[in-house]
C-alpha cells in the first residue's frame, strides 16, 4: 500500500528502527526492492531525485509502477522525492501523488531555507503530502575536509527550525556524505549530536549519505535516533556487480535474464539491509513485540 512517509517514519520513531530510502530508477530496482520489503515484513520507501528523474526514472512512468507494485504487498511503501530544489518541480510532484516531498534548502541561507521550507510544508500538508528538510550540510565523499563541524546540524537551530516550519523529519548532518568513499575509508560519525539531536526534537531523523557507511555506524545511528536511511551509490553498485558478475559467468546471456538477475541481486541487498537497520517483522499479522534495536 502506498501511504504518506510520515506514517512510516512516525512508527520508526516510536519504536526506534530504521527504515530504507532506497533511490530506484527502473522496475528492477522498485520491484526488487518492494518484494524485499514485504518478504521481510518491512516499510520501505523509494525515492528518486529531480536528475534521475530527467535522465531515466521518468516519473509518467515511475509514479503508476510503484502505485501498481504497492497495491500488491501488505506492508507500507512510500514514494518519496529526494533533494528537490526546484520549487515547480516539487510543487508538480506533490500534485502527481508522491506521499512525501524533501525540500534540500541546505545550501541556501538560514532564513531562506527556514522560509522556503515552511511554504512547501504549508501546501504539501493540504493534500496529505509529507515533507522532509535537511538542515547543515552533507557534502561528498571525496571532499578532503569531512569534519567540518561548522556544517554539521546545530541542536538548538534544528529546535528553532522544525517548530517554525512544522517539517514532518529532519535531514541531519553528522558525519555522512554523498557518494563513494575511497577505498577502505568508513566515515566518523558524531553520535553525541546525534543523540543530542534526538532528545530535543524527538521526531523522525533521516540520514543521507547511507552507502559506505559501515554496518556498525548504521546500526549505532539507528539506536540513537535515525529513522530514515538514504541509499543510492551501494544500490547503484550492486545492480552493476550483479550484471557484471553475470556476463563474466555467461557471456552470451540475454538482456531479459540480466536484468531478472539484477532484481534478485538488489532484492537480496534490501533483504540484507532492512535487518541491520531492524525494520523486519514490523508488520505482520499477530502481536510483534516492538523492541527496536535496544
Amino acid at each position: 500500500m502506498l501511504v504518506n512517509m510520515k506514517t512510516i517514519l512516525d512508527d520508526a520513531n516510536k519504536h526506534n528502527y530504521g527504515v530504507m530510502a532506497m533511490n530506484s530508477v527502473n522496475i528492477e530496482m522498485a520491484r526488487g526492492g518492494i518484494m524485499a520489503a514485504a518478504e521481510m515484513n518491512s516499510p520501505i520507501i523509494i525515492q528518486f531525485g529531480p536528475g534521475q528523474m530527467k535522465n531515466h526514472a521518468h516519473k509518467e512512468e515511475m509514479l503508476p509502477l510503484i502505485k501498481e507494485l504497492a497495491e500488491r504487498v501488505h506492508v507500507p511503501i512510500a514514494l518519496n522525492l529526494d533533494h528537490g530544489m526546484d520549487f515547480s518541480v516539487i510543487t508538480d510532484c506533490i500534485n502527481s501523488g508522491f506521499t512525501n516531498v524533501m525540500f534540500d534548502g541546505s545550501s541556501l541561507p538560514y532564513e531562506e531555507n527556514l522560509s522556503k521550507t515552511e511554504m512547501i510544508c504549508n501546501l504539501a500538508h493540504g493534500v496529505g503530502c509529507s515533507v522532509e528538510a535537511e538542515l547543515g550540510h552533507v557534502g561528498q565523499a571525496i571532499d578532503e575536509d569531512d569534519n567540518n563541524f561548522d556544517l554539521y546540524t546545530d541542536p538548538e537551530v534544528a529546535k528553532e527550525f522544525v517548530e517554525y516550519t512544522g517539517v514532518d523529519a529532519l535531514a541531519v548532518a553528522i558525519g555522512t556524505a554523498h557518494g563513494q568513499y575511497p577505498k577502505g575509508k568508513i566515515p566518523k560519525l558524531d553520535f553525541d549530536r546525534l543523540k543530542e539531536l534526538k532528545e530535543k526534537l524527538k521526531m523522525p531523523l533521516v540520514l543521507h549519505g547511507g552507502s559506505g557507511a559501515g554496518e556498525e555506524n548504521l546500526k549505532k545511528a539507528v539506536k540513537l535516533g535515525i529513522n530514515k536511511i538514504n541509499v543510492a551509490t551501494d544500490a547503484f553498485g550492486i545492480a552493476k556487480k550483479t550484471i557484471v558478475e553475470e556476463l563474466e559467468k555467461d557471456p552470451h546471456m540475454d538482456y531479459m535474464h540480466l536484468c531478472m538477475a539484477t532484481e534478485e541481486g538488489i532484492k537480496k541487498f534490501v533483504k540484507s539491509y532492512i535487518k541491520t537497520i531492524g525494520s523486519n517483522d514490523r508488520y505482520i499479522f499477530g502481536e510483534v513485540p516492538y523492541t527496536g534495536n535496544e
